[in-house]
Parts: C-alpha cells; structure tokens; sequence
C-alpha cells in the first residue's frame, strides 16, 4: 500500500491526469494540505459521496467521480439494469455540471443508458424522475446545504429513494474493487447518444413532476380566496429552486410572491451568504428586510438542491417575524394535513406518520389525536423513503407525512426524499386556509402548542475538520459509549440507546433490549420528565451533533 505522499507523487507527474490537475497539486505547499487531500480515498459512504472540491483522492473531481461511477455501473450491470438505465441531475455548485457529464460518460461507456436533466434541478425532482422513467438507479450532484467548497454525488435507487442496506453496501463493495483510476470507462456523449445510450431530458418531466404536486392540494378554493392577499417572499439562495417554486405558485394563481433578486440566480460562490443552509438565521437576512418591507405573511428560503425548506413566519399583532425551524413546520404541516383530511373523510384507518430518532416528540401528541400511527427511523429521509417502500409492498399502511428535524418532509409517495418545493405549497395552502379563518401560521403554531404541550428542541454542533478532526469525533463518541452519563442537564438517566451496538439499556433495572433498527454510530439518552438527548457524527460534515428535547412548562 502507498503511503499519501506516494500518491501524490503519483499524481504530480501521471500523465493520465489532466494538466490543471497536476498543477493544482504540484502548487501545494502545506504538507498537512497534501496529507488530508492524498491520506485516504474520499469514501463512497452509505448515499454515495461528499468532499471539498479539488486535486486528489479525497476530494470531489472528475476522477473520483469516475471512480464511483464505474462502480455503480458494475453493479447496474450485475443486476441486468442497462437497459433500464440511471437518471441523473445536478445543482447549482461548482462543477457540478462537469461532474454530472463525467457521470454519464461513465455509465453510457459500460452500456448503461442514460437520462439526464439538461440543466439544475431539484434534488426531489431527480427522485420523482427515477420512478417516472422507470429507471433502475439515480444520481444527483450536490452538496445540499453545505460550503461553498463542497460537492456531492448522492445515489437513488428504482423506488427513488436514496440507496439503503444491503444496496448500499453492495455498491461500496463495487466501488472498493476500483483500484485503479485507470479503469474508468467513457465515452463521447455525442456518440453515446447517437448509440441510444445518452438523452437529455427536461420539460416533460418539470411538468409531470407539478401535476403530482398539485393533486396534494386538499383546499385549492382557499388559494384561490387569498390569491390577492397573501404575501410571501422567496429566496432560493442562489440554487435550483427558482424555477420550479416560481412556476408552481403562478400556476396556482398566488399574485404576491416576491422573489429575492439578489439571491434568485444560480450561482456556486453563493456571493450574498457564507452559508447556503436554510437553517441560518443569516440567510434570511436580505429575504427578511423585503419581508419587512411588504408586510409579507412568509418568508421561505430553499437550500442549493431545493430539498430543505427555512420558514419565517409574520405576528400579524407585532409586526415581528418568527423563525420556524424544522420541527415547527414539520408539526404544523402534519397537524394541518390530518386536520383536514379528517374533516374531508380521507384520513385513512391505517395512516402512518414517520419521523427520525431526533425529531420532535410532539407529533406523537398529535397523531394520537387522529388515530395515527407513528414510526420512528433512523437520521437521513432515505430511511423514511424505505418505509414508504415497505408499506406499498405490504399493503397494510398508508403513508401520510414525513419529516426530519433538519428542514426537510415529503407530503405524499410521488418522491422519496424530502421535498421543499412540495412543502413550499404545503405551507402556502396552509397559510391561506389560515387567513381566511382569521389567523396567521404563527398564531396557529402558539395554539398548537397550547393543546398538545410546549415541546422545544435544541441542536448544537461542533466541528473538527482533517485527520485530527476525524479522530477526535471517534474518540468523543468511544468516550460516552464506554463511560455512560447519569445526569444530563440535571436530569437523570433512564434508559441508553445504543444503535451501533444495536441495545437499549434499562439504567435502574439493568435490563438490556435490543433495537429493531439498523446499526449506526448514535447514542440516545432517554431522561426523565420527558427530555432527551441524542450524540451522532454527521454523516455529510466533520461535526459531531448533539441533540436535546423537552416538554417544557406552558
């Protein structure tokens, strides 16, 4: 095995590397630098792959792009999935367009057929899309909501979801036995196409994507009401969302929806924020002042890849502009979905509600009230698209809503992936149906917590970066598995949840339980009076996340 400087050296001076390559890396100075960019291959993780962008085996370029890519071709082909073929999209980032070509270049090269968007989409669209056409697999290029130095290569699999156990493992497995760049197939896309290996797709797909949007809509007379009266501003933060937000809420014939110029047009140095996540305060900055401005009853923002909604909502008896963060709208979605429904006498026997481990407990609260189930998965929506997956195959439960505390939640079955150009019409309606009962959303959210209890949810994070970074987050996570906490924000202990183990222990009894969940590196702490608190590893960052919760006094 090379040692990393070995590998760069290798790099330096192969000519099988393109010469920007090989200067790019020849200019590097910092021996640390070099370390972190050559120590490893950037890993095709469990939904494919997320780096910094540059020179070298951990990092987002062409040729681990390639690398991925041959592998998944391989297992495409062991699975008799050519002709079925891959879908692929791509955001606004930078390369991302690159990387995307080099994706289907690789693909077409092994027999594969390809689609692929001829310019950015939505991240949800690229799911909708791999069911429409029937494809075997799906691949978009994005980093969501990350710096503007990252990119990312997410891969889907035929019920649109994003790949889980044991596919994802079986596509690592692919992608490991790559061992040489080299082996990278391609093809001229111009000769692709002219082989029937390579098409470019677009407005047939916008359109069927919107038509399922719109068939959501329990109370379109209600937009139609407040066409004239309710205000909202959009920011798609320099992303994909424009277009598609824009063109549905014309169609639905909302007047006042107020685009952010500054911030409306695709660009990956994100030039108006440091940050293009919705969950920043900072990024409403610009939308927030127009808000102002307007008297606008919402103020959205959408992530580059258009799968994470940030919502502001106006006091209409302040003036004053609240921010809800996901589990607030996640709630208030759900609890106006199953109200409605409900009263239209459409609420299934058997529906089902599905959040992940660290999202609010208070939809519980509310899906009782409705005589609805609710499942709990594992953090990343692919977990809640698997079980969409398994309630069609079953045939014993119907799918009503899905969220995750981290912005994101899927309103119907036509995606499998969180969707935030179907929650921006989610919460437009919901918007309408409240104002033409006299309330606006943040009134309603102060009811719901009336009724059903003031639960509150707090994420901090705390980044470590490189190889020491790296090992820091393994050593933080060993430390609290081996030496358990009692006490937690002076609240006792009751049970430890250990999902890489696969137990729950019982902290008075002793007792250990086993949880039906896969495996992953996560430690939940159930407290007393109702609190929580979870610790995982971001799986998209060098971070290390903690969560807490509470049902805190009214």
């Amino acid at each position: 095995m090379m040692s990393y400087r070995e590998v760069y050296e290798t790099w330096c001076t192969d000519p099988f590397f393109d010469e920007n390559t090989r200067t790019e890396i020849r200019a590097i100075c910092d021996e640390k630098e070099i370390e972190d960019r050559f120590y490893k291959e950037l890993q095709f993780g469990t939904g494919g792959l997320r780096g910094i962008i540059g020179a070298g085996t951990n990092r987002m370029n062409i040729y681990t792009v390639g690398k991925a890519t041959q592998g998944l071709a391989e297992y495409i082909l062991s699975r008799n999935g050519a002709e079925r073929g891959v879908v692929i999209a791509y955001d606004s980032r930078h390369f991302s367009q690159e990387f995307s070509l080099a994706a289907a270049s690789c693909l077409a090269a092994n027999g594969i057929k390809v689609y692929r968007f001829s310019s950015l989409r939505p991240t949800p669209e690229l799911s909708f899309a791999v069911r429409k056409l029937h494809c075997m697999a799906g691949i978009v290029i994005t980093a969501s909501h990350n710096p503007a130095e990252y990119n990312g290569y997410k891969v889907y699999w035929e019920d649109g979801a994003q790949i889980t156990s044991p596919i994802d493992r079986e596509i690592m497995g692919y992608v490991s036995r790559v061992a040489d760049y080299k082996e990278i197939k391609c093809i001229d896309l111009e000769t692709a196409k002219k082989e029937g290996k390579y098409q470019e797709i677009g407005r047939e797909i916008d359109e069927a994507y919107q038509e399922e949007l719109v068939k959501l809509v329990l109370h379109p007379e209600c937009i139609k009401a407040m066409a004239d009266q309710l205000s909202i501003v959009y920011t798609p933060l320099h992303g994909t969302g424009l277009v598609p937000v824009k063109s549905l809420l014309q169609s639905l014939g909302l007047k006042k929806v107020h685009i952010v110029k500054e911030q409306e047009q695709p660009d990956g140095d994100f030039p108006t924020i440091s940050y293009p996540n919705p969950e920043d305060p900072a990024a409403f900055a610009l939308a927030l002042t127009q808000a102002k401005e307007r008297k606008a009853d919402l103020v959205l923002a959408t992530d580059p890849d258009a799968d994470r909604l940030g919502v502001y909502v106006r006091d209409d008896q302040t003036g004053e502009y609240h921010a809800m963060n996901g589990n607030m709208t996640g709630v208030l979605l759900c609890e106006y979905l199953l109200s409605q429904r409900k009263a239209q006498g459409r609420l299934p026997k058997n529906g089902v509600v599905v959040k992940t481990i660290v999202t609010t407990n208070m939809v519980k609260e509310i899906a009782r009230k409705y005589g609805v189930e609710v499942v709990e998965v594992l953090t990343g929506f692919k977990y809640i698209g698997e079980q969409i997956k398994q309630y069609e195959q079953e045939g014993n439960r119907t799918f009503l809503f899905g969220f995750e505390e981290s912005y994101g939640c899927l309103t119907g079955t036509y995606a499998r992936d969180k969707d935030a150009v179907g929650a921006v019409l989610a919460l437009c309606e919901a918007a309408a149906y409240y104002k033409l009962n006299g309330i606006s959303l943040w009134e309603k959210m102060k009811l719901l917590y009336a009724e059903y209890g003031n639960y509150q949810e707090t994420l901090e994070t705390v980044t470590l970066k490189g190889v020491e970074g790296s090992k820091k987050i393994r050593e933080i996570m060993k430390k609290m598995r081996d030496n358990s906490p009692e006490i937690i924000d002076g609240r006792k202990v009751l049970k430890v949840r250990d999902y890489l183990k696969g137990t729950i222990k019982n902290l008075e009894t002793g007792e250990i339980g086993r949880i039906a969940l896969p495996k992953s590196d996560v430690l939940y702490f159930e407290l007393e009076k109702e609190a929580w608190c979870c610790v995982r590893p971001s799986g998209t960052e060098p971070k290390i996340k903690y969560y807490r919760g509470c049902l805190a006094e009214q």
